[in-house]
Parts: structure tokens; sequence; C-alpha cells
């Protein structure tokens, strides 16, 4: 997963001495993994809070098993990073994402799990417009075959939330688009400001910032209890969970706090 690759290295370009530029190749879709998708539409715009931006050029997409996909991503080092404040969930103002596929397939699967996710959606949420495109990757962009989707929930206080889903062989695009719908909705009803996926991976960031971190999420997922566990035992910073008071009672929200050990740049 080229992503999975991104995230590691970008903690250490960010305290590096001089600008950097990644060629990261592997698999841009792929399963137990964020879709790069994901990580330009949800996760960059999210983890740039830090005060830090990043450029993730997709020069080609690639799919289980051979990969083949590469991206480039350019990052500038910092002096510091920021501490983050995402408290306030805001209502939900627009639900957006694509439906792709790639090779061998015809768009009509795209379209069939567009307009799946869109049916599930609205038995929930009835007076947004939803605009899930349906697109086929251009045969010069893409390696291999491949299909999923991306829907995000975008709010009134700029947090972005997302539900995804990969297709496979013998996998109903219906069901592709259908899976999709439900991890957003689910991640929607708990009330916090990020769905499961971004949530673990903040922690490396709120850790190395300078200053008190807030982050509100729905349940704590094992991968956000074991990124704390490394995180405090590799640097020094203290993490603190508490379940959410002010919420209705009913919702599973929870404040994941943050003393950052203040990382200095000694290069710059």
């Amino acid at each position: 997963s080229v992503c999975l690759l991104m995230q590691v290295a970008m903690p250490c370009v960010l305290f590096a001495a001089s600008p950097s530029e990644l060629h990261l190749k592997g698999g841009t879709n792929a399963e137990m993994a964020p879709q790069i998708d994901y990580t330009v539409m949800v996760f960059k715009p999210i983890v740039e809070k830090f005060n830090f931006t990043f450029n993730c050029d997709i020069k080609k997409r690639g799919y289980y098993p051979q990969g083949g996909g590469e991206v480039v991503v350019q990052m500038s080092p910092v002096k510091e990073l920021s501490p983050i404040n995402l408290i306030e969930r805001g209502a939900v103002t627009k639900i957006y994402g694509r439906a792709f596929v790639a090779g061998a397939l015809p768009i009509k699967l795209a379209k069939d799990m567009s307009a799946a996710a869109v049916r599930c959606i609205r038995k929930e949420i009835r007076d947004l417009y939803i605009n899930i495109q349906p697109v086929r990757e251009p045969d010069d962009q893409a390696f291999g075959t491949g299909s999923g989707i991306i829907i995000v929930a975008e709010t009134s206080t700029g947090c972005l939330l997302a539900g995804s889903s990969l297709g496979k062989r013998g996998k109903n695009s219906d069901k592709v688009g259908i899976e999709a719908a439900e991890i957003l909705l689910r991640n929607l009803k708990h009330g916090g400001t990020v769905d499961d996926s971004l949530q673990d991976q903040l922690i490396i960031f709120m850790a190395l910032a300078k200053g008190v971190s807030r982050v509100k999420s729905g349940p704590i997922t094992l991968h956000t209890q074991t990124a704390i566990h490394f995180a405090e035992q590799l640097t020094k910073a203290k993490f603190t969970v508490t379940k959410s008071e002010e919420e209705d009672p009913s919702k599973d929200t929870y404040i994941i706090e943050c003393q950052g050990m203040g990382m200095i740049n000694p290069n710059l």
C-alpha cells in the first residue's frame, strides 16, 4: 500500500533538513489500508491542520494483486507541528465521492455502486444532494483491474468523514456501494469529528506537536490504542481518552487528548 508507506515516511521527512520527494510504488487502492482517494480527500486536508502541507500526485493507480501504482509526494520540513483541536462536529453540509472501475471492468459497475450507495444514504439522510461520480480510470493511468468507491461527508465546521469499499471477484457491485454507505453512516452516527480510519492516523502527529491536541471520536479502535501505546513509549507525549459527557448519553463519543512532546526540527 503506497498510503501506508507514505504514513511511515511523513513524520521523518517533516523533520528532515531539506524538502523531500517520495516516489512510492505499489497498490493505491488496497484492502486493509487507506485508499489513495481517502488519503487525498480526507487525510490530507485534516492532517494539514498541524500546520504543514504536502503535494500528492497520483501518476498511476495500481490494484491487487500486482500493485504497479505510482504516487509522488513532495513535502517540505517544518520547525515544529502545531496542535489541533477537532471538537465541534457541526452539521453535514454535503456528501460526495467517486465510484471507480479500471482495466477490464465496464463503467456500468461504477454506476451501480454509486446508485446503490446513494439509495442506502437516502434512507437516513433525505434532504442533502449526494454526488458520487462514476469514473472509469484512463488506461494509461491505471495498472491492472480494480474497482471501488469512496464517499465523503463534509460538515459545517470543516470535518471530513468517509466510508469506502473495494470490489473483488464475485462481489456484487451493489454490495460494494452499500458497504461504503453503511460505514459512512456509522461514522456519522457517533457524533465524532473524525471517522474510525482517521482516528489512529492522527496519533503520531498529535504526539509530535507542540501543545495540547484534542480530537472527538467514536469508539476507540484497536489501531488507535496501539498507536497511542507506542507513541507514548517512543516520545514524551501523554494521551488521555475520556468519554465525551456533553453529548446525549446514547452516543458513544470520546475525547482523545494529547500533551504533545513538542518535537523541534534541529536542522532548521
